[in-house]
């Protein structure tokens, strides 16, 4: 049971955020399906009037979910291309590196996008569509600091890159895993290695 003080601290937050908080603990945790919308009501404390006026269906929550998802990742590599603006080889070591330490942590459940595109299959539903206007997004940022690199075609690179991205992100979950982020970085400074030599050939 939530103590006095968090139960306060969630009243005083603006209800879409409340709604947003609620639906992002319990869709990450328990999967999207499995939670119904009742759930939600009651871990944000807001009226089902309050909630379906900001969500009008439980598809709208689980887009939003996935939107405030997806603008947390940029705002945490956009933190590491401020930190490091003129070094793309570390801007892309410091995402491995956070990738790993997230798969760490105790509430890890497995990849956001991963899970939530197993669960809706129709590539045309717009949490497909969400789900993969993020990972179009993700692959730019790749291609963006792979073209620092000087990699001319970072198309196939990219591709390879998010495989073992998402290859990471599964075994991190199911296990065995390991929060040495070396084995994920090496395997991305080989792929890179080896287009850069081949490209210079």
């Amino acid at each position: 049971m939530a103590s006095a003080s968090t139960a306060a601290e969630t009243a005083t937050r603006p209800v879409r955020e409340r709604i947003l908080q609620a639906a992002d603990t319990l869709f990450y945790g328990d999967g999207i399906r499995a939670v119904s919308a009742d759930r939600i009501i009651a871990a944000a404390g807001v009226s089902k009037v309050t909630f379906y006026r900001h969500f009008p269906t439980k598809d709208d929550l689980v887009v939003g979910y996935l939107t405030a998802r997806s603008a947390d990742e940029r705002r945490g590599v956009e933190r590491l291309q401020a930190a490091f603006p003129d070094d793309p080889a570390q801007v892309l070591e410091q995402i491995a590196r956070t990738m790993v330490r997230a798969r760490c942590e105790e509430s890890f459940r497995g990849c956001t996008w991963i899970n939530a595109a197993a669960e809706y299959p129709d590539a045309d539903h717009p949490v497909r569509r969400t789900i993969a206007d993020h990972r179009t997004w993700f692959r730019q940022v790749l291609s963006d600091q792979l073209r620092a690199l000087g990699v001319t075609e970072t198309a196939p690179v990219v591709e390879q890159l998010m495989i073992l991205r998402d290859g990471a992100m599964v075994t991190g979950y199911i296990g065995p895993g390991t929060d040495d982020p070396q084995p994920l970085i090496s395997a991305g400074r080989a792929v890179i290695a080896a287009t850069v030599a081949a490209q210079a050939d």
